[in-house]
């Protein structure tokens, strides 16, 4: 498979492209370095399988240009804001990273006859809701513009899959971690108290709890879903089982760093950020029926990437 990773340097992209690489296929990875790092995926270079374009998707005559050489089978579209804190200083940033680079690659897909592709979404698309998730039942009231972004990239998708014919899936992500993490709560924690120990300042009240996912988990559900046969657009929720606080995030960080007596000072709100959401749930039972199961539980999905991510300088 010829396969096209838009935002291919960030976090998530960086693992999808080595797993994708893995399984034989040919990968390019597009990524405008906003959020991405070359140094993500340097040690991929040397594979002639891999071929890295710093482009912004915004550029459709380069788009269009990379997509005639390329004639790619599969498009799978990461590429977003994913630094929610940051769309909500510039609330520009969503709108243009998110359906205005989306745009581009729809056209492109219609114009060479591309048909597949996964779109990466997110739970922020239903905003504050009550029990766990399901993905056909709203009301979708994003309150963050992350949220809405990942909800109009969604809806334009499934106006592109009816009108030109796409395969489309939208997977919806809830907070994943790993190495190569570029923004979230444990990479703040971990900056934070590499620069001071005598103190580990968090956002809230630490009672947010959230489903945490780790990346290797993430790319199983990817290759779940598809290495199938489909038609249209299908829409899966993928979580691991449980959740966790970010008081336990702290917990855990201090423990795996070593400084366990290390006072946490939380604030009031029960809210990290304007736009957050303290708390969600995911019903994951279309996905599982597909076969696929989690490796970690939220809480060890955590401890597990704390560990990674302190391993590396």
């Amino acid at each position: 498979m010829r396969a096209l990773v838009t935002g291919g340097a960030g976090f998530i992209g960086s693992h999808l492209c080595e797993s994708l690489l893995a399984a034989g296929n040919q990968v390019w990875c597009v990524d405008n370095l906003h959020l991405g790092r070359e140094a993500h995926v340097a040690h991929l270079r040397s594979d002639h399988a891999f071929t890295f374009e710093k482009l912004d998707l915004r550029d459709e005559a380069g788009l269009d240009a990379l997509f005639s050489r390329a004639r790619f089978d599969f498009v799978y579209h990461l590429a977003a804001n994913s630094d929610v804190v940051a769309g909500s200083r510039d609330r520009r940033v969503d709108l243009e990273l998110g359906p205005g680079a989306f745009m581009p690659v729809l056209e492109c897909m219609a114009r060479h006859g591309v048909r597949s592709i996964l779109l990466a979404s997110s739970s922020a698309v239903f905003g504050e809701s009550e029990g766990a998730l399901e993905e056909d039942r709203g009301p979708m009231r994003p309150i963050s513009f992350y949220g809405a972004a990942k909800l109009s990239c969604e809806a334009w998708l499934c106006a592109y899959a009816h009108h030109v014919g796409l395969r489309a899936l939208v997977l919806r992500l809830p907070n994943v971690v790993g190495p190569r993490a570029t923004h979230g709560v444990l990479l703040d924690f971990i900056t934070r108290l590499r620069a001071d120990r005598s103190k580990l300042v968090a956002l809230g009240n630490g009672e947010q709890r959230k489903p945490y996912l780790h990346v290797t988990d993430l790319m199983t559900a990817i290759e779940c879903t598809t290495s199938r046969a489909w038609e249209g657009l299908e829409v899966y929720h993928v979580a691991g089982k449980g959740d966790t606080s970010v008081r336990t995030i702290a917990a855990i960080v201090l423990e795996e760093a070593g400084s366990p007596s290390t006072p946490v000072e939380f604030a009031e709100e029960a809210r990290g950020w304007t736009g957050d959401v303290p708390r969600y749930a995911y019903d994951t039972e279309r996905i599982e029926a597909l076969g696929w199961k989690c490796r970690y539980h939220s809480t060890a999905a955590v401890r597990q990437a704390v560990r990674e991510m302190l391993a590396t300088p």
